[in-house]
């Protein structure tokens, strides 16, 4: 017996341990979350120059004519980035990759904006954009297809069909390892 409640406390201690670590993440997330509109601000603190130094870095400003525009334009692409990640990541529905197609073309417009020499931002992300539209969204659809067609011939809800689809990892890293 004392193997047997050694053991238990054990298991029980691990899944306390468990449920501690996903408690902490969750509470990070949401005030992350809660954080954005504040984050999103964070460009009226820059200067309305062109070049804006500060002890970590300089930034010089060549496409905006200030810098306090150009960090508006940044935060209004990087934001929305994160939480479409954040979501990516989070997310348990079989239909989470099509969250792809904004997350490519919210990196697309940060990359564009880091390059100097181009002088119109968003121009041609459409063109760069389709071939990975073409990938994801006929796989979503043959998604829905698979469980469409199992719904008529088998006597199952949508959310068994769902929960057969939705491939569950316990963290983040696991995730990520689904994919590469």
């Amino acid at each position: 017996m004392d193997k047997k409640q050694h053991k238990y406390k054990n298991l029980k201690s691990r899944n306390q341990v468990t449920s501690n670590r996903g408690y902490v993440f969750g509470l990070a997330v949401a005030v992350f979350i809660a954080l954005t509109p504040y984050l999103y601000s964070l460009y009226e603190s820059v200067p309305e120059t062109k070049v804006w130094r500060t002890l970590l870095f300089e930034y010089n400003s060549n496409h905006y004519e200030d810098a306090n525009l150009a960090m508006w334009v940044l935060t209004g692409k990087l934001l929305p980035l994160i939480l479409l990640l954040l979501w990516f990541f989070t997310c348990r529905h079989w239909w989470y990759h099509a969250l792809l197609v904004p997350i490519i073309m919210y990196s697309y417009q940060i990359i564009v904006f880091f390059n100097d020499e181009l002088t119109y931002i968003d121009e041609l992300q459409l063109i760069y954009l389709l071939p990975f539209m073409a990938i994801i969204i006929p796989s979503i659809y043959l998604v829905r297809a698979r469980i469409f067609n199992r719904l008529n011939s088998v006597d199952q809800s949508i959310q068994d069909l769902e929960d057969e689809l939705t491939f569950k990892p316990k963290t983040i890293k696991e995730k990520i390892r689904q994919y590469f």
